[in-house]
């Protein structure tokens, strides 16, 4: 999946295989601790000359961000902007502000608990780093990307991690065998806010991983006995969520199905990428929308 086009990027959706909410800071920002994975679908981001920077948005979930006053990508690209005062000297003359038409095709829904946005932000600032010829190091990029959203950081490496703290912390995830992602959205965006504010109850333990899992039924095994824990909270804003596992679990093959993130997208985890594809072909619903295929590294990093 990955591209040698130097002017286009991937945002690959990022899924959670478990999501613990470990406790609260005193700023307010709930801490976390999850495995986070990503799948072979992607919103693609192009870049072209210009002389003002711009952005469009086309694909099948454009219509959802017409209306966005001000889309993460715009935000990404002003940030990274301002971090460095650095343009492209190729198209504009020394001082000036970086310039550039961004292009956003949008093959992952809005608002939905597979980190769109979140990925979207980073692709753009991979991109412009390597289009406006930024010379920035991987933790200033970083920090950048913690002002941006707690998915953002985790996004720019766009490979299996284990997340923690408010997703600032970042270290290397199991060894995983090959495995497939059913992904499945009913339909309803669901904002983050209103999913940690309908949370109750005490928090999670954080979780200690094993090295890695040699089969995929081991590592369901192994988080079967984790949780999302803003699964519940979610189903209690948006129903259909249940009716969502249920017909995961159901699909022959699943060997864990779980909600990521804040929801409403759940997933269910197969053997392999061809026994999700069945799977995504059988599961669908009107006014769902589905998707089957690897769980791996779609950056090729």
């Amino acid at each position: 999946m990955a591209v040698a086009d130097p002017n286009l990027e991937l945002a690959p959706a990022k899924v959670n295989l478990f999501l613990h909410i470990t406790g609260r800071r005193e700023d307010g920002y709930h801490l976390l601790d999850s495995l986070v994975v990503f799948a072979g679908i992607a919103d693609r981001l192009a870049f072209a000359p210009a002389q003002a920077l711009s952005l469009s948005i086309t694909g099948p979930f454009a219509a959802s961000l017409v209306a966005e006053a001000d889309n993460l990508v715009s935000r990404a690209a002003r940030a990274l902007a301002g971090e460095t005062g650095v343009h492209p000297t190729d198209v504009r003359p020394t001082g000036e502000r970086p310039t550039g038409a961004l292009s956003l095709e949008k093959f992952i829904p809005v608002a939905s608990g597979i980190g769109g946005g979140s990925a979207d932000a980073a692709a753009a600032l991979r991109l412009l780093r390597r289009a406006w010829r930024v010379t920035l190091d991987d933790s200033a990029l970083d920090r950048i990307a913690s002002r941006l959203g707690a998915d953002v950081p985790v996004c720019l490496r766009s490979r299996p991690m284990h997340m923690r703290g408010v997703g600032e912390i970042l270290t290397q995830a199991p060894a995983m065998p090959p495995c497939g992602l059913l992904l499945v959205n009913p339909g309803v965006p669901l904002a983050t806010a209103e999913v940690f504010r309908a949370r109750t109850g005490a928090y999670s333990p954080t979780v200690e991983l094993p090295t890695g899992w040699d089969t995929a039924q081991k590592m369901a095994a192994s988080l079967s006995g984790l949780t999302n824990d803003l699964e519940a909270p979610a189903i209690g804003l948006v129903p259909a969520i249940r009716d969502v596992l249920r017909a995961i679990a159901a699909t022959r093959g699943c060997l864990l199905a779980r909600m990521s993130g804040s929801g409403a997208t759940c997933f269910g985890l197969f053997a392999g990428a061809a026994e999700a594809e069945a799977a995504a072909s059988r599961t669908g619903r009107p006014g769902w929308w589905t998707w089957g295929g690897p769980m791996g590294d779609p950056l090729g990093g």
